[in-house]
């Protein structure tokens, strides 16, 4: 068992003095978790920010100026006054995302007690400020007309809405986190399966071959050695990049975390050692491993809520590891959750591991009798 230990901590030293010396995944390393995660984070806007409006005044009354003035940065650039008969080519040339349309005697009927409608037409195209700008282009409005009839008089229902852990809703705390949930998958896969596609093309792996090591000493020196440049990369983004220069708060526990982490590479990497058996060079390997990091990617939760797919994909997806690192990473990093919440997590990441790692044993053998013939 001694022997075994050792043979798996030297190999494991091999592996990470080749990465030292391979230049080329040091650099994407050290790119992944730093502007990788930066700019995403700056330049992916979700908030409603510099919006462009226009305003069809057909009343002319104080009430309308008053709307007409209420449109204020940063949420909205400064309102244009257009005709109505301009309305239809601006939005289809995209000139605007809103146009509210104040119809004659808005503020008149407003005050003999009618209920006159003003028109809000919403360029949808611009997705993300489309759903939020309507939402507070609605509470503005309504605001200002409370305000300039005076009325004191409360709604039946009052909605009072409470932001937890995000209360600014700002969209670099979510992407930041997420950029780098997502490169711990992509690095896990690459860097494992690099390593083996890399002994094959150089010949290091007939030496192997030659001295007395089993196949499952091979693959853990593997698992443990770029499992812990993952580990190490991504904890020192989470504290230089996404708390640092991010300014990102995290309010769970870091060794919790890393835990999670570790149960999670045991799979991911046992995935990425999987599909280098798969491949016989570099290029093959890189067209097998992207379309099974998009699906793991884009199904897992990290862009998209789970819950919001067809239960077919959920169904599916449970059987990705990705799916429950996801799940308690945000529930750890965003919300501060402990073990008693995320061990059901923790426990489908393990079994995961556990058969991932059984496979890529089964065709690793199956690989190194192929050479050994």
């Amino acid at each position: 068992m001694l022997s075994n230990l050792q043979n798996i901590y030297r190999l494991g030293l091999k592996e990470l003095i080749s990465l030292r010396y391979d230049v080329v995944l040091v650099v994407l390393i050290v790119y992944f978790f730093s502007y990788a995660v930066y700019a995403p984070s700056k330049g992916t806007q979700m908030d409603l920010i510099n919006a462009s409006v226009a305003v069809v005044d057909e009343d002319h009354s104080p009430l309308s100026r008053r709307i007409h003035d209420a449109l204020l940065p940063p949420y909205f650039l400064p309102p244009q006054q257009i005709e109505a008969s301009q309305v239809d080519d601006a939005m289809e040339n995209g000139r605007y995302t809103f146009v509210i349309n104040i119809p004659p005697a808005f503020q008149a009927d407003l005050e003999r007690g009618r209920h006159p409608s003003l028109q809000v037409n919403v360029d949808a195209t611009a997705m993300v400020q489309a759903g939020s700008g309507a939402r507070h282009l609605q509470n503005i409005i309504s605001q200002e007309v409370r305000g300039f009839l005076k009325t004191s008089i409360d709604p039946p229902v009052k909605l009072v809405t409470r932001t937890l852990f995000n209360p600014n809703r700002e969209s670099s705390w979510f992407v930041s986190v997420m950029q780098v949930i997502n490169n711990i998958t992509l690095l896990a896969i690459f860097l494992t399966g690099a390593a083996l596609i890399r002994e094959r093309e150089h010949g290091t792996i007939e030496h192997l071959l030659v001295m007395p090591l089993k196949p499952v000493e091979i693959m853990l020196a593997k698992i443990w050695a770029n499992g812990l440049v993952v580990i190490v990369a991504a904890t020192i983004s989470l504290r230089l990049m996404v708390q640092g220069v991010l300014h990102v708060p995290i309010h769970g526990s870091m060794p919790l975390f890393i835990s999670g982490v570790m149960l999670y590479l045991f799979s991911v990497t046992s995935l990425g050692i999987f599909l280098a058996t798969l491949a016989r060079s570099m290029p093959q390997f890189a067209l097998l491993a992207f379309p099974v990091f998009i699906v793991m990617n884009l199904l897992s939760g990290s862009n998209t809520p789970f819950e919001s797919m067809p239960p077919l994909v959920q169904d599916i997806m449970r059987f990705s590891p990705s799916t429950h690192f996801v799940s308690f990473a945000q529930a750890i990093l965003y919300r501060g959750a402990g073990i008693e919440v995320v061990w059901k997590e923790f426990s489908a990441t393990a079994l995961l591991g556990v058969i991932f790692f059984s496979a890529a044993l089964m065709r690793f053998r199956k690989t190194i009798s192929g050479f050994q013939m």
